[in-house]
């Protein structure tokens, strides 16, 4: 079974050119459950350069299907069998004005738009830079 992945190494992902953002927001919480955003961006600034994103994506996954650690390694040999969306999709990027710095090994942090750090990986010409995806076409 073919094995895909959402990780970068070595990038950038600025915010996406049409987000309303002007700095990194902590996303909301909506009803009972956390949100997607939420899960993802708990994860990733509580444990910054700790985690790469295929790790983040099935974590959510997991999280929000209730599975126990044993189904772990099948759920994630299935999960990632087919493609899934990658950060330049997610919300952080898309709506909450975060960028994600992905490091030489894949592990990744994220950033503020309005901090000095983000500035400084936007503009690094040794980092592959990407643009998150326009919320409307």
């Amino acid at each position: 079974m073919k094995t895909h992945t959402t990780n970068y190494t070595h990038t950038f992902i600025e915010i996406a050119p049409d987000s309303t953002a002007t700095r990194g927001e902590i996303p909301p919480a909506k009803g009972e459950q956390k949100s997607v955003a939420q899960m993802q961006f708990e994860m990733i600034s509580r444990n910054p350069y700790k985690f790469d994103s295929d790790d983040v994506f099935f974590q959510v996954f997991a999280d929000r299907q209730d599975l126990t650690e044993q189904e772990y390694p099948a759920a994630r040999e299935q999960f990632f069998s087919k493609g899934q969306p990658c950060f330049r999709a997610s919300p952080l990027t898309k709506r909450y004005g975060w960028g994600i710095h992905s490091d030489e090994e894949g592990k990744i942090a994220l950033y503020g738009c309005e901090t000095p750090e983000y500035e400084k990986f936007a503009t690094n010409p040794s980092l592959k830079v990407v643009k998150a995806m326009k919320s409307a076409r």
